[in-house]
Parts: structure tokens; C-alpha cells; sequence
């Protein structure tokens, strides 16, 4: 049974009744399926609805907009992606039950990544990589970093420095795992850096683990866009130091991203990782020990060594089988972060 412990303030009532009783006032024909719980992040609860779909509830006012911009436009951009992403078949109405726009998707068969499912980590990073190479080509089709599409990952680093510098500091009364020392100095290393040179592409913005879907051990589907956003590529790579270093090192590889593109991507895995220690270290303790883990990578990884060239997972090969539509780049892209 999936216990929904509240991890922010403003959170809605989510749990398995809830759901049950907004499909049977919403959705009187599916009332009779059996639902199944799958999990609950730090933005949404989701139960499977049968087994052909899956309801996803917002936890919070905010988590509700990212659901809304996510319902906008992922119908646009999944046709013109090779990869399996969500699809919306209803969008349930705010209640008294439920005070929140809700959805029900169709069912993506697949397990989220993980050591116990994925053996052959480089061919992960290539499969990852084919996906960043497919949306970050897509068209921006008139749309701009403004409104809900202008999420702070696709910003600059130096916007955030007090934030990082307060959730660092927070770090070295909550834990001794990691040298908050040596996670300063490669922060503020990443600071000195140039910008980004290149202009804005569409982001996922959070391809950790848990929103890539695998089966066999090869990437299949790429889930939760709440994250959406248009801005610079950057803070795109950074959850790869969730990942095992040959994965890291294929999909470097693969991308042939510059060093400094690699530096500043680790510092953004480094601000992501450290805030969510901070926020959710007592609310959500299994979340902060994966981000405690990402900085444990951060920390010992070598950023400066070129990435490993005997790979066999080159950028042709990277991503095998996902075969993407033909993708034009337009002038929206080349405006400066």
C-alpha cells in the first residue's frame, strides 16, 4: 500500500480513495478497473488505471502548473519524437474532491533505470544522448523562453549563487558524506566560466533515473515534463551524475560536449543536487540520499579527463533503434541565454 507522506507545504490530498472517486465522478466508465499505485515523486502521485492508463495527480499549486504546461505541449512535440513520451487521453476538471487539474495518460510499459535493470551502462548514455539530440533539434515553432517555458534550469549559473552558497552551507550541519570544501571550490571554479555560447533549445529538464524508462536494459520512454523549458543546454547533462561514470562518458561522448559545457552541466548537477539535500532532508529522506549521491559523484569525478574515445557507443550508434523525424534548426535558437 502507497502511503502519501506530504513533503511540501500547500499539499493537495492525493491519495488511492481520492483518485478513485475523481475517476467515478469524471470518468463513470472506468470506475469499475482496478488501480494500482506506482509512485509518488516529489511532484505528482500516480496510479495505474487498469492496464491500459495512468493517473497522474498534482501534489502542489505549483506542481499543477507544470502538469497544465505539460498538457499544452506535449501533444505537439511527441509526434515528432522517436522516443515513447507520455499521452494525455483526459484532463480532469478542478473539484471540491480535488482542487487541481488532474490527467489520465496511457500506460508506457518499461521500469524506470536503475542498477538492478541496466547492465550495459554506456549503451544507457548513448540511448540518453539520442534522446538530447532529437529534442534539443526540434523546431522552436514560435515559442520563447517566456512565461512557464522560461524554467531557471535553462539560465545562467551565476543567478543562483547565493542560493547554492546558503544550501552549501546548510549541507555542513545536515551531513558529513560529502567535502562541502571541495564541492565549493569546484562551484565557484564553474562560475568564472564563459557562458554558453550556444542559443536556446527545447528542455526536458530533469532526465534523471526515475523518469527513464527502460526495458531490456535499453531506453524505451522519457516521462514527467513538468520541467519543460526553452533556454540554454547546460543544466540538461546534469543529471548524467546520477549515473555510473561509463555512463557519463558515453553520453559525453556522444554529444562531444566541450569541456566547458561539461563543467558548467556538473555545476548545475551540483545546485540541484545540493538544494535537494536542503529542502528535502527531512521531509523526504530517500529523495536527499539520491541527491547526496549525486554530489558523492560529483566529488570524485574527474571532469577535466577527455571522455573515453575506445567507447563503442559512438554518436552514430548512440541510441540505436530510436530512428527521429527530420528536425530544422530556426534563428529562435541562436538568441543568447
Amino acid at each position: 500500500m502507497l502511503v502519501i507522506v506530504p513533503i511540501h507545504d500547500e499539499e493537495f490530498l492525493s491519495g488511492a480513495d481520492v483518485a478513485r472517486r475523481l475517476i467515478a465522478s469524471q470518468r463513470p466508465d472506468l470506475a469499475g478497473l482496478p488501480l494500482q499505485p506506482v509512485g509518488a515523486g516529489t511532484d505528482n502521485t500516480m496510479y495505474r488505471v487498469g492496464s491500459d492508463l495512468l493517473v497522474r495527480l498534482p501534489r502542489t499549486p505549483g506542481t499543477e502548473a507544470a502538469l497544465r504546461k505539460e498538457l499544452r505541449w506535449l501533444p505537439r512535440l511527441g509526434p515528432l519524437l522517436s522516443w515513447r513520451v507520455p499521452e494525455p487521453v483526459f484532463v480532469g476538471e478542478p473539484s471540491e474532491e480535488f482542487p487541481a487539474t488532474w490527467a489520465l495518460y496511457r500506460w508506457i510499459e518499461g521500469e524506470p533505470a536503475s542498477l538492478e535493470n541496466v547492465a550495459d551502462w554506456p549503451a544507457y548514455g548513448g540511448d540518453l544522448a539520442s534522446f538530447v539530440t532529437e529534442l534539443h533539434a526540434l523546431d522552436l515553432g514560435g515559442a520563447a523562453r517566456s512565461g512557464d517555458l522560461a524554467g531557471y534550469r535553462g539560465g545562467l549559473l551565476h543567478r543562483h549563487a547565493a542560493a547554492v552558497a546558503k544550501c552549501l552551507e546548510d549541507l555542513r550541519g545536515l551531513t558529513t558524506a560529502v567535502d562541502v570544501d571541495a564541492l565549493e571550490r569546484i562551484w565557484e571554479a564553474a562560475l568564472t566560466l564563459p557562458p554558453p555560447s550556444t542559443g536556446h533549445v527545447w528542455l526536458h529538464g530533469d532526465l534523471k533515473p526515475t523518469n527513464v524508462l527502460v526495458q531490456a536494459g535499453r531506453g524505451v520512454a522519457i516521462i514527467d515534463f513538468g520541467g519543460l523549458s526553452i533556454g540554454c543546454p547546460d543544466a540538461e547533462h546534469a543529471p548524467m551524475w546520477d549515473l555510473p561514470a561509463p555512463a557519463r562518458s558515453a553520453y559525453r561522448e556522444a554529444l562531444e560536449l566541450d569541456e566547458q559545457t561539461w563543467l558548467r552541466a556538473r555545476a548545475w548537477a551540483l545546485m540541484i543536487g545540493a538544494s535537494g539535500v536542503s529542502y528535502y532532508w527531512e521531509s523526504y529522506p530517500e529523495f536527499a540520499e539520491d541527491c547526496l549521491r549525486r554530489l558523492q559523484n560529483i566529488e570524485n569525478d574527474d571532469s577535466r579527463a577527455p571522455p573515453d574515445l575506445q567507447s563503442s557507443h559512438s554518436p552514430a550508434a548512440a541510441g540505436a533503434g530510436h530512428s527521429a523525424p527530420s528536425m530544422t534548426r530556426t534563428t529562435e535558437r541562436n538568441l543568447p541565454c
